[in-house]
């Protein structure tokens, strides 16, 4: 998986990429030649007292290094530039997956996990991919020369770089091993802290209502403690490969040493050679290391790799036709025929054989207990998930046949949980029609009974709006949430319990205010209170995913029992209140 997304994401950068490589190369020759000049000054200058000649090699030396430092800033640069490129790509990849998903993918992964994966996974890859850049390509460059201008040297000391680099690899490999799994559940062990963190976060009035803060800090406490000892134990592995290499590398050293000053007394290598031959085989070594620090690093990333590809695979459950219809001749109109629906891997479907239609100018009210499958219902029609049985139509064609975009320019929908976004409220009611001007917007405020509490706030329609309207009371969310349905005027209004948070007086007034403006538009109410449907042209009464009655108030209180029995435990409810 690794593999694949690398060569996937970095295919465009193949130009810096190969100036990475050439450069790299070119640094990389430049010190290795250094020791050979360095050894050349010590049996040539330095033993002959030959100053004009270490003068000269001396400038030689200040030149190659000069360039080996140019070639490696280079190098860096692009390679930097690139894994940043690289990893803004594959965050986008991410991004634009996870939007299109519908309800069940997101439902499968979770939203803290898919935070996670566009984050810390991504993150990881990246780095990859910048100590490959910086570090692995010279790796093997230095490697192959280093024992080429070892041997060149002295062929008599070679077999210590055949002793000392597998027992290196040996060693650094065996501790490599055993972190790989460390690194798979360190992953996952993060998803849960940060969905942990993210249940308290949101929750936290509910949190402090019902006292539960002990309660939470332990949950959090034994996530933490699961993560902190997972990574303790990855640390502990990590911290093992400094001393194995420094070991490693003094030995060698010691061995060259002892081994050299033998042939030097017996005159087959001079000293300055017996320093190069040091300096290759260091060269040699810590190229080893380099390679088997990316080692380190490679499992996690192959880790990250696998769980950012599992998202880039999934197909959202929401497919566009191939020909999808971008013209239809009638206007607000919602019909569903023998619709069922049921989720993957339950027992029994949510919806079955739902049939009604809501046409232009009529008000259709769905009521019914909780769990009942009302919410389910109206996310069928702007295809947050699909049927799996039956047909939804808007405006005479199946929504699955429909162009997306035509489809949600039809739909003005309000959820049951209204959401604002970080930035003003302005902007927030142009979500739907960025070029809406302010008259436009002050209108949709009065009709949604907002513009006295907007107009009282001295920024106005500029007043800032915290991460979701959390700055903002449940009913100044929800009446925000039907203004903003309401510039877009479409064609179809959505409202899933979307008066729940209003008094009944406010509740009454928006009714009054929706009839002209939604006069040519079908509207469709998801709502538990009777008061707010009493009037609808047709109302809708679901029990077990089944339609058990359909009509007009009065009509349903003679003919459904399940319909009376909620009106009648309403006005039991408000004669003790």
């Amino acid at each position: 998986m690794l593999t694949r997304l690398l060569r996937g994401y970095l295919r465009p950068y193949a130009r810096p990429l190969t100036a990475v490589v050439l450069l790299q190369l070119v640094g990389t020759m430049a010190s290795l030649y250094l020791p050979s000049l360095n050894a050349d000054i010590i049996d040539n200058g330095i033993a002959r007292g030959d100053t004009g000649y270490i003068v000269s090699t001396g400038g030689w030396m200040l030149l190659i290094s000069g360039v080996q430092i140019a070639c490696s800033i280079a190098a860096v640069f692009f390679g930097a530039r690139t894994a940043m490129s690289f990893g803004r790509d594959l965050r986008a990849a991410i991004f634009h997956r996870v939007m299109g998903f519908s309800a069940r993918e997101v439902g499968q992964f979770g939203a803290p996990s898919l935070i996670t994966r566009n984050t810390n996974d991504v993150q990881q890859v990246q780095m990859l991919v910048v100590v490959t850049c910086t570090m692995l390509v010279a790796a093997p460059i230095t490697l192959f020369g280093g024992v080429i201008m070892a041997l060149r040297e002295d062929v008599g000391l070679s077999w210590l770089m055949l002793v000392c680099v597998p027992v290196l690899v040996l060693a650094i490999g065996l501790v490599i091993r055993r972190m790989v799994p460390q690194f798979r559940l360190m992953q996952t062990r993060i998803d849960t802290v940060n969905r942990v963190l993210r249940e308290q976060i949101t929750g936290i009035r509910v949190v402090r209502a019902f006292v539960r803060e002990p309660y939470e800090t332990r949950r959090f406490d034994a996530a933490n403690a699961d993560l902190t000892a997972t990574t303790l134990q990855v640390g502990r592995l990590m911290a093992l490969v400094f001393p194995i290499v420094m070991l490693v590398l003094n030995a060698s050293s010691v061995a060259v040493l002892w081994f050299g000053a033998s042939r030097i007394d017996s005159g087959q290598i001079q000293i300055g050679a017996l320093t190069a031959f040091l300096s290759y085989l260091m060269f040699i070594l810590m190229s080893v290391m380099m390679a088997t620090f990316m080692l380190i690093m490679v499992p996690r990333a192959a880790v990250c790799a696998e769980r950012i590809v599992e998202v880039l695979d999934t197909g959202s459950s929401v497919v566009s036709a191939p020909r999808p219809v971008t013209e239809v001749a009638v206007h607000g109109d919602l019909e569903l025929r023998d619709v069922r629906f049921q989720y993957p891997g339950a027992a029994a479907p949510v919806l079955r054989d739902i049939s009604f239609r809501a046409r232009a100018g009529q008000t259709t009210a769905i009521i019914g207990s909780t769990g009942a499958g009302k919410t389910t219902l109206l996310g069928l029609v702007p295809r947050l998930f699909d049927v799996t049985g039956g047909a939804v139509l808007v405006d005479g064609v199946d929504v699955r046949e429909l162009d997306a975009d035509l489809l949600w320019e039809r739909i003005g929908l309000v959820p049951q949980r209204p959401y604002l976004f970080t930035g003003t409220i302005a902007s927030n009611l142009r979500y739907g029609k960025p070029d809406a001007t302010d008259e436009e917007l002050w209108a949709s405020l009065e009709i949604a009974q907002a513009r006295d509490f907007v107009e009282a706030l001295p920024e106005g329609l500029d007043a800032p709006i915290a991460q979701g309207g959390t700055n903002l009371s449940g009913g100044q969310r929800q009446r925000l949430a039907i203004a903003r349905a309401l510039v877009r005027k479409p064609e179809i209004y959505l409202f899933d319990d979307s008066f729940s948070a209003l008094d009944l007086g406010t509740d009454a007034r928006l009714r009054a205010a929706l009839r002209p403006v939604t006069a040519d538009a079908a509207v469709v109410i998801v709502a538990q209170r009777v008061s707010t449907i009493v009037d609808a042209d047709q109302i809708i009464v679901l029990e077990n995913g089944s339609i058990v009655g359909a009509g007009r108030h009065d009509e349903l209180l003679e003919s459904c029992t399940t319909y009376a029995e909620i009106v009648e435990s309403q006005l039991a409810v408000a004669v003790r209140s």
